[in-house]
């Protein structure tokens, strides 16, 4: 990565429960059921930061989605390089496939990256991109939308047809709002969104993932 682009300053940043009143948040990096199985370099606390951009329009998605019975859960927010760095080491030298059942049962390790399920120039770097889904209010479950977050194959695509015709609706449903409030959606992950216009689009961020990181 280009040390030019990298910075360590949170000044434009906030903690995202403050931002948005009542998000849930499970944040997967920080514990070891995600795709590399360990808790990931950089995330010092289970708490999701973003720019205060991409946080007032997810707190404006929020209150669309709140009005209709529904509530966001993020897995995962802003990510600083040194994630981004772990997980290109395990991908290129780490021969542990110990959640490979879970995450990419029908693809080989190789084509995570290949196929764009994780880049080496991450956009939640930057601090405007976002992994969510929803929560039904009225069952306390999450929407199901035919396949858990990091789950990389096809099915996973938004514009899927493997999945159920209320599946495919529940993503669309997730989509469009989030669309309405000025994310960008990917064509290969149903839960990842971008800012549109976002502040820093040519600056990629290495601090850590703290609360504490933000009262320096």
């Amino acid at each position: 990565m280009d040390s030019t682009n990298v910075t360590s300053d949170p000044s434009g940043f906030v903690l995202l429960s403050d931002a948005v009143p009542g998000i849930i948040q499970e944040i997967r990096y920080f514990s070891t059921f995600n795709f590399i199985g360990d808790r990931i370099d950089g995330y010092e606390e289970p708490v999701a930061l973003l720019t205060k951009e991409a946080a007032r329009a997810l707190r404006s998605a929020a209150n669309q989605f709140n009005a209709q019975g529904y509530r966001i859960k993020v897995f995962d927010a802003y990510r600083p390089a040194t994630a981004v760095k772990h997980f290109i080491l395990w991908g290129v030298e780490d021969l542990d496939q110990r959640m490979k059942p879970y995450f990419y049962p029908e693809i080989e390790k190789q084509d995570i990256f290949k196929k764009g399920y994780i880049a080496k120039r991450s956009s939640h770097s930057r601090g405007s991109a976002v992994d969510l889904t929803l929560l039904d209010m009225r069952t306390g479950r999450e929407m199901d939308m035919g396949g858990p977050f990091d789950l990389f194959g096809e099915i996973s695509h938004p514009d899927s047809r493997s999945v159920t015709d209320e599946q495919y609706e529940n993503r669309m449903f997730l989509q469009k709002t989030m669309m309405k409030n000025g994310f960008l959606p990917i064509d290969c992950e149903w839960w990842h969104f971008s800012l549109a216009g976002e502040p820093y689009p040519d600056t990629y961020f290495d601090f850590p993932v703290s609360s504490e990181i933000l009262r320096r």
